[in-house]
């Protein structure tokens, strides 16, 4: 069984999470920037077995794609490229910084800790994967 990874695509940083080889656990793995997010994927991709790949899609109240969707379009229709035989998933990603930025609250972050956007970025991803765990419980 390979991990699943997660992306939460930004214009200037990318949040990665990934589960662990029995996809039980999301961790949250790191946060690169956006121009350097192809070698990081085709590094990880060499050392790591990867099942599946999910992204954050932005969706606004209404189920209508926010305005962010002008560079995360773009990112999937490379990643597809690139990858063609990986499987990949667009996973609605609303509220997921807001939760990020809780998350740490209830974590106790420290208040400087919290403002790095980086680190948030990783979060987010990291909630956006244990969504989908979480999600896939019930389908069993």
């Amino acid at each position: 069984m390979g991990r699943i990874l997660s992306i939460d695509y930004g214009n200037k940083r990318v949040g990665l999470a990934v589960t662990d080889p029995l996809q039980i656990i999301a961790t949250r793995l790191t946060t690169v920037p956006a121009e350097e997010i192809w070698p990081f994927l085709a590094d990880y991709f060499d050392r790591e077995l990867v099942e599946l790949v999910l992204v954050g899609y932005p969706k606004q109240l209404n189920n209508q794609p926010s305005e962010a969707i002008r560079y995360i379009n773009p990112f999937l229709k490379k990643f597809r490229e690139t990858y063609p035989d990986m499987p990949i998933r667009q996973m609605d990603e609303r509220f997921s910084s807001k939760l990020a930025f809780q998350t740490m609250i209830d974590a106790g972050v420290k208040k400087k800790d919290r403002q790095n956007k980086g680190t948030i970025d990783g979060v987010s991803a990291t909630i956006i994967l244990q969504s989908y765990l979480e999600g896939k419980k019930f389908l069993k």
